[in-house]
């Protein structure tokens, strides 16, 4: 008797292990049989499992054409045209951005993404179905994995050659000023009064925060919304400072307060902080503001790629002047693409713009000779401040 029960404890132990061996899970949870987990591990997933996941990967090359984050938001031509592509299907996108076409074919085939949104040559790669967005007559396109059938008809289907024009017009109105619903008022609103604005009395509570002046902080305030506490933009930028709904969460700041000006001018003062805290590591106060204005319109991550560019070409990657040359480069596929920068492509020109308006105002409230220049086609070197008219941290 005691036999027969080992005998079949034995069993019972067995098929346990057999059980638990054939388990896996999928990326979104859910316990699945060896036969699935081979399908997917060879096939990548269908388009069924993509609806089922809710979210489709995209696998591109960064770029100006391709993909970048602008604020906080995915841009590019092809980007747009698959986020586009995904909300049709229901799910969200995400996008994870390759060195080089090997990579991305290599991860495709690995099941690791679902779709190559790049403009890919039509050669005779392995495992791979050329299908959707083609802007050249099919000499390249986007692809998917040769077993993926489904989701290339899918695409083919929803692919128009206009769709192309559409996102390019949807993205030139986007970068545009004409993109932020504001009002704009008075840069000044009483020059011999030394009046700036309605606000004057926040800068002066909250500019210490953010260890600048406070006529810096009006002339920033002026550069987001001209003064304007409804100012929205299309990315969803709100209020006097243009906080994006992320920042304001992370600053503690309601979106029921976001166009209250005192509120949004108070968590302003408090990124500002934070962005100079990125840059410590900068001795000079009055050249690390700089670098914090330049992280608030572009990303404290490509500031340091820029910086990191400056350091490489023997350039002082701590005074703003020379490190805003390179934050133009990055532009170029020369310098986005050096092994150097972590973050890829920048619409450099408007920060290094964007900075130096901000100067070139802050002078006028203080009734002193600019030292900032801005141009698109220009280096926007500035001149390094005097001891007269830095201002004290």
């Amino acid at each position: 008797m005691k036999e027969y029960l080992l005998i079949l404890f034995s069993l019972f132990f067995l098929l346990s292990c057999e059980e638990k061996k054939e388990q896996t899970t999928t990326p979104w949870g859910t316990a699945v049989g060896e036969e699935l987990s081979d399908t997917l591990s060879e096939d990548g997933f269908s388009l069924t499992d993509i609806q089922t996941n809710g979210e489709m990967i995209m696998l591109t090359l960064g770029g100006p054409n391709t993909y970048y984050d602008y604020r906080g938001k995915g841009m590019g031509q092809e980007f747009l045209l698959c986020e586009k592509f995904s909300q049709i299907l229901g799910v969200s996108l995400r996008v994870d951005v390759c060195k080089d076409t090997a990579e991305m074919i290599r991860r495709l085939n690995d099941g690791e993404g679902d779709i190559i949104a790049f403009p890919l040559p039509r050669a005779n790669y392995k495992n791979l179905l050329f299908c959707g967005a083609t802007a050249d007559n099919r000499r390249t396109q986007w692809a998917v994995n040769a077993n993926n059938k489904e989701l290339a008809d899918t695409l083919n289907r929803w692919f128009r050659p206009e769709l192309i024009a559409q996102v390019q017009k949807e993205e030139r109105f986007l970068l545009s000023a004409q993109s932020i619903q504001r009002r704009v008022y008075s840069p000044m609103l009483n020059k011999k009064g030394g009046i700036i604005s309605h606000y004057d009395k926040y800068f002066q509570m909250y500019a210490p925060t953010a260890r600048m002046d406070w006529r810096l902080m009006a002339a920033q305030c002026y550069q987001e919304s001209c003064f304007d506490p409804n100012a929205r933009s299309w990315a969803g930028a709100c209020g006097l400072m243009q906080i994006m709904p992320s920042t304001a969460n992370h600053l503690g700041l309601s979106m029921a307060q976001i166009h209250e000006p005192e509120a949004n001018i108070s968590a302003a003062a408090r990124y500002m902080a934070e962005l100079s805290g990125h840059f410590s590591d900068i001795q000079d106060p009055a050249q690390r503001i700089f670098f914090a204005l330049a992280a608030y319109n572009g990303g404290f991550f490509h500031i340091r790629d820029a910086m990191s560019l400056a350091r490489k070409y023997g350039r002082n990657p701590y005074r703003w002047g020379d490190v805003s040359v390179f934050v133009l480069k990055l532009r170029s596929p020369e310098y986005y693409n050096d092994p150097v920068v972590k973050n890829g492509y920048m619409r450099g020109d408007e920060t290094v713009n964007y900075v130096a308006r901000i100067r070139d105002r802050w002078a006028q409230y203080r009734g002193v000779p600019s030292t900032a220049s801005f141009s698109s086609s220009s280096s926007a070197v500035p001149v390094k401040a005097t001891k007269k008219h830095r201002f004290k941290l």
